[in-house]
């Protein structure tokens, strides 16, 4: 009898241990900020850290060592007037979507296939091959996304950036090369640097911190 009594408090107090570990202390984004509302697809979606203290970096970023070249460590200042920002820069960008402002868009430029594994909520998918004509991007398809999705006016053959929007991009992180090669061709095009924002961190740093993550808007 004594022994029941003794695996029961046992695995009573294993459960109970569990539960904290679990639960733990509250994960905020900030001391005033435990979450975020913006959209994504045409639906709310909140922005939250993992609340499990235990929590652990997914694998997907979990590798130190990728090859470098190409995968070599990005600089913290991209190109002259380019502005980097961190996580909490991008969330706020992300709120200015929600709230309704309609000058500012964020960009995963990574190619489907790493999209698909998780993107930041409220971004869109503008693979970095999308602008580069060294990868088959013509010259009409470029202009179309400068047009339809940037806000840029097509003047005779020149470029009206003054009604352009803000473009926030970026992809898997500090050794990533796939936002960096849409913002260097874009600057190639005319794009205002000041118009242009970088999140260097990018996906690996987000997932680092436990942020909530989506599938891509259909």
């Amino acid at each position: 009898m004594k022994c029941w009594k003794s695996k029961i408090v046992m695995l009573a107090t294993v459960l109970i241990w569990s539960a904290g570990a679990v639960a733990g202390k509250p994960v905020g984004i900030t001391p005033d900020m435990m979450s975020a509302k913006v959209m994504h697809g045409g639906k709310t979606v909140k922005i939250k850290r993992d609340q499990n203290n235990d929590a652990t970096v997914i694998p997907a970023f979990a590798k130190t060592s990728r090859p470098c070249p190409p995968l070599c460590i990005q600089p913290i200042v991209l190109a002259p007037g380019i502005e980097t920002l961190g996580e909490r820069e991008i969330i706020d960008y992300l709120l200015r979507m929600k709230n309704g402002d309609d000058t500012v868009l964020v960009i995963d430029s990574r190619t489907p296939d790493w999209v698909e594994k998780g993107t930041i909520p409220g971004a869109v998918n503008i693979p970095w091959t999308a602008l580069n004509p060294a990868k088959g991007a013509d010259p009409i398809s470029i202009g179309e996304i400068l047009e339809d999705r940037f806000g840029a006016a097509s003047l005779e053959g020149l470029w009206d950036y003054s009604k352009a929007k803000t473009l926030v991009m970026f992809c898997n992180g500090m050794w990533c090369g796939q936002s960096p090669n849409n913002i260097k061709n874009l600057l190639k095009f005319g794009y205002p640097a000041h118009k242009i924002k970088w999140y260097r961190g990018g996906m690996q740093n987000w997932s680092n911190l436990g942020l909530t993550t989506v599938k891509p808007a259909s």
